[in-house]
């Protein structure tokens, strides 16, 4: 990981002095709010029961109430868009108010309340609503509304440290909290949520705002940076944090995997949190507007970040396009944190809500994905992003064309969390390597509408366990440019992938590779128009998207058969094999007979001539990919056609044999059959492309793609035709390489170290030692067994003549014998030098350019204190920012820390200070973040010092080393 907390803020804009609020931005975003509310209404109704007189209890769907008390109270109603008139709505929310109100345990009832997982969210809900429409309450209803905030935060407070006994197995594990597998993260919001009613509403209650603090500041707890800050919040140093719920790197997991929609939940429930404390016109606590780690938690969120303003998703397949509830995360960072970044990622969410909001099944906001109490929580959460921006009007969003430009970042989350990534201005990529999710997921344009990378979805990589992961990050502050690398191990080979500055990326595949792509018909959604359609050297074929479940018309030459059967080849990678109808040239009376069917879908049921029943492999055969259904016609009969109607466990590919005796089978055709195969390359949609190195075509089958293996080259909107027309790296074998876009990725695709030349098009010269030919170069390659890099084209010679060696030091720096020659060397940065060359050897130094790559351990890295800073200490990132015009104030005694990523052997340590005399200080080393003092090896770098004013401040340290065995 190469970045620190100062480079990001920085280029995030949060460094700047907030800009000033737009009127007519809060203004858009609360009617685009409100009109989806009314809209959302239609589906809200359906929650009614009519015979109770109420909302219902079932998977909360009375929690509609907020979004009606919104709708109710605020802004202009409209009937025909909500589709209930205002005068019964209004009755049929207060009377749900009245009796969830009495039916709560905390109100004498026994319905509902008081469970901390999950009833406190829902409660959180229902007491905002009741206090929206306090006006139109009776007397009782007030009374169990408040008894309702004071007794759950009595009961929080009761609990300690200690589990909820009411929740089951939900637990933040006391406050030491949790990382792996499921972040514990979400848990102590929920218990922070549980308490903030009560305090927002009826004061300070006993030991109330004391949990609430502990559990918030611990919400994002990471011990090595939380013992490094001595800062106070809400009067409580941070150092004195227990939790540890995030991995060193600032991820989350939880469900076993990435999951961006859980690192929201640090604002998601802020957000619930603070809207009570606004309405009630009471302070802020501190801690919601000064969250510990919070901001290099949201760097992780904007590295993942699609163009929807709604983070990627590529392992966790359950909280993609989540619209509605991802809102609230962003309203809350515009408003209250007035977040600018926050601010355009939310007006870019809320552009596409109400085109999203209409695509079938209509009105809902929760359509894609998720638990059925995800609908009503939606809409409640959508209500909360009104209020904030009514209360809190929003800071005014960076412009639109900088948002990825300044989230730009390359992250090696590490082998446990399984995540290399790098989001740049053109694109998103990620190497995931976490076991069950192994992918190179790649979004060009930010489009999370163009290629499908959630859950197990497979992409381009083998979809089976790394067993080995070498992989390496490129930084512009470090190597000039951004970049990863990786080279993974699998049981029986090896893949390489690298993504690019230019959003491109490269893989080096041991086997074909697959893209499944989004196709629906999504009005006012850029790029789903219904179809896609690709385009390549062998012609253009558009696919239009399927509507419900998939029907298959197989035709093949005449043939006489008694028997045909469905022979599966890749099943759904869930549910397996499941037909509605398997027909056969419209025969009538067939039985079936079928390898294995699940209790209930009997293999009679695909011929039984009812179009909703089915049959289904047994739950145990799901994975089994042979799988089988067969018909007997009776009698030997002339067959040319099956159609099969597929359920969701729809499969992947498949064959239909015939048989004169059931016993003897001959396959007589198969399914995918291509919709388009096509030499070379392949353009999708005019969004984005593959160019192939290699004899085999790319095909095009429905929404899949299937790409040959070898290396493939991914590229945002560019010359396809051009591009597969240059000649590509000549390798030694096991190794692999490309030039896409002028780098040099290469990949080492065996055990053993290689030492060999590769013949290289082009007079681009890269890091390392070539010899120019006719037509281009000789690279000497140097790779390590299993092993990737990449390498920026620093200079291009033009003119130059065969013969000649070049040896790249640096970024700065060429050595050039073998002459006499002649030639113009021009920087990938700009500047050009003539080069005269004669028979000894010629140093040529780029005087203006800067030598990439550094040594410099701490250059970039990140820094503590972070998010929340003492009283007069300024960033310590600015002592590791590669500039000489910032420097770090420690502030009275301050302290800071470099994390170095890794264990490293410490050379050296050096300081340079600005002008006056340096503070007295000491240099502490810790493997571990928690314990320092003198060291050979470390990871944590500790600089302590006695500052007073007067002395100078930091302006650059130093670390030299190698990485630790």
């Amino acid at each position: 990981m190469l970045i620190n907390r100062r480079t990001f803020l920085a280029a995030t804009g949060l460094l700047t002095l907030a800009p000033s609020v737009s009127a007519t931005q809060a203004t858009r975003l609360k009617d685009v709010y409100h009109e989806v509310l009314l809209r959302h209404t239609r589906w809200a109704e359906t929650q009614y029961d009519a015979t109770a007189g109420r909302y219902r209890r079932t998977d909360f769907g009375f929690a509609v109430v907020l979004g009606n008390a919104v709708l109710l109270t605020r802004g202009g109603y409209d009937a025909a868009l909500a589709g209930v008139e205002e005068d019964v709505l209004r009755r049929n929310t207060l009377a749900t108010v009245r009796h969830f109100a009495a039916s709560n345990v905390l109100a004498g009832g026994g319905e509902w309340g008081k469970t901390l997982f999950w009833d406190t969210t829902f409660q959180s809900y229902f007491v905002l609503a009741a206090r929206l429409l306090w006006p139109e309450l009776d007397a009782a209803t007030r009374a169990n509304v408040e008894a309702i905030a004071r007794g759950q935060a009595d009961y929080a407070v009761s609990l300690g440290a200690g589990n909820d006994p009411r929740s089951g197995g939900w637990s933040p594990n006391g406050l030491t909290g949790g990382y792996r597998g499921d972040t514990k993260l979400e848990e102590m919001g929920v218990y922070a949520q549980a308490l903030a009613p009560g305090l927002a509403w009826h004061g300070d209650g006993p030991g109330w705002r004391e949990a609430f603090g502990r559990w918030s500041r611990n919400e994002a707890g990471l011990p090595a940076a939380d013992l490094a800050n001595p800062a106070a919040v809400d009067g409580v140093p941070i150092s004195a944090n227990t939790a540890t719920n995030l991995h060193d790197t600032f991820i989350v997991e939880n469900h076993g995997s990435f999951g961006p929609h859980y690192q929201e939940e640090l604002w998601r429930t802020s957000g619930r949190n603070a809207v009570h404390f606004l309405l009630a016109g009471r302070p802020l606590p501190e801690v919601l507007t000064q969250q510990p780690n919070g901001e290099l938690l949201w760097r992780t969120i904007l590295a993942t970040m699609s163009d929807a303003g709604e983070p990627l998703m590529p392992m966790v397949d359950d909280r993609e396009h989540l619209y509605g509830r991802d809102v609230i995360p962003l309203a809350f960072r515009s408003t209250v944190l007035r977040d600018p970044m926050a601010a355009r990622a939310e007006a870019a969410l809320a552009s596409r809500l109400l085109a999203y909001q209409a695509h079938p099944p209509v009105h809902r906001l929760a359509k894609f994905s998720g638990e059925a109490k995800y609908e009503p929580e939606a809409r409640a959460e959508l209500a909360i992003s009104y209020l904030l921006h009514e209360l809190r009007p929003p800071v005014e969003p960076v412009p639109e064309q900088e948002f990825f430009a300044r989230a730009a970042i390359t992250i090696d989350h590490g082998a446990e969390p399984g995540l290399l990534t790098q989001q740049s201005a053109a694109a998103w990529a990620g190497t995931v390597t976490k076991l069950g999710f192994t992918k190179l997921a790649w979004q060009p344009a930010h489009d999370d509408w163009l290629f499908k990378i959630s859950g197990t979805t497979p992409m381009l990589l083998p979809p089976a366990a790394v067993t080995g992961r070498h992989t390496a990050t490129y930084r512009r502050i470090r190597d000039g440019f951004d970049a990863t690398a990786s080279l993974l191990r699998f049981a029986d080979g090896f893949a390489g992938t690298a993504t690019l500055p230019t959003g491109t990326i490269v893989c080096a595949l041991p086997r074909p590779g697959r893209v499944d792509v989004h196709n629906l018909a999504m009005a006012g959604m850029p790029g789903l128009t219904g179809s896609r359609t690709y385009t390549g050297a062998a012609g253009s074929v558009t696919v239009r998207a399927r509507e419900g479940f998939r029907v298959d018309e197989l035709t093949f030459p005449a043939t006489s058969a008694r028997h045909v059967r469905m022979v599966g080849i890749r099943p759904h990678p869930t549910y397996g094999y499941s037909l509605f109808d398997f027909e056969v040239d419209g025969a009538a009376g067939l039985t079936a007979s079928a390898s294995s069917s699940d209790p209930g879908f009997e293999p009679s049921r695909a011929v039984d001539g009812d179009p909703a029943t089915r049959w289904a492999v047994a739950r145990s055969d799901r994975g089994r990919a042979d799988s089988w259904l067969a018909v007997d016609l009776g009698a030997t009969t002339t067959v040319r056609r099956v159609r099969l109607r597929w359920e969701t466990a729809a499969a992947g590919a498949y064959r239909i044999e015939t048989s004169a005796d059931g016993a003897v089978w001959t396959a007589v055709a198969e399914y995918p059959r291509p919709d388009l195969s096509t030499a070379g390359w392949l353009d999708v949609d005019g969004r984005a492309g593959f160019v192939a190195r290699s004899a085999d075509p790319i095909t095009v089958q429905g929404d899949t793609i299937t790409v040959p293996a070898g290396v493939v080259e991914g590229y945002v909107r560019a010359d396809l035709r051009a591009i597969a027309a240059q000649p590509a790296p000549q390798c030694p074998p096991a190794v692999r390489a490309s030039t896409a876009d002028g780098f040099l990725s290469l990949f080492n695709l065996s055990t053993e170290d290689v030492t060999a030349t590769v013949r290289l098009p082009g007079f681009r010269l890269y890091r390392g030692t070539q010899v120019t030919t006719a037509d281009g170069t000789e690279y000497a390659l140097g790779l390590p067994a299993a092993t990737a890099r990449v390498e920026a084209p620093w200079f291009t010679a033009r003119g130059v003549p065969p013969g000649i060696t070049a040896v790249v030091h640096d970024a700065r720096r060429v050595t050039f014998r073998g002459g006499p020659a002649r030639f113009t060397l021009t920087h990938r940065d700009g500047g050009t030098l003539p080069v005269v060359l004669g028979r000894a050897e010629r140093t040529v130094t780029m005087p203006w350019a800067k030598a990439y790559p550094f040594d410099d351990l701490a250059l970039g890295r990140l820094t503590f204190p972070c998010s929340v800073l003492p009283p007069g200490m300024s960033d310590p990132a600015a002592a590791v920012d590669g500039s000489p015009r910032t420097a770090w104030t420690p502030g009275r005694d301050g302290r800071m820390v470099v994390d170095l990523g890794a264990l490293h052997a410490i050379r050296e340590v050096d300081l340079k200070w600005t002008d006056g005399k340096p503070p007295p200080h000491t240099v502490t080393y810790s493997v571990d973040g928690r314990t320092y003092g003198p060291a050979t090896t470390a990871r944590y770098v500790a600089v302590s010092t006695g500052w007073r004013p007067g002395h100078a401040s930091l302006t650059t340290i130093s670390v030299s080393g190698l990485a630790a065995v």
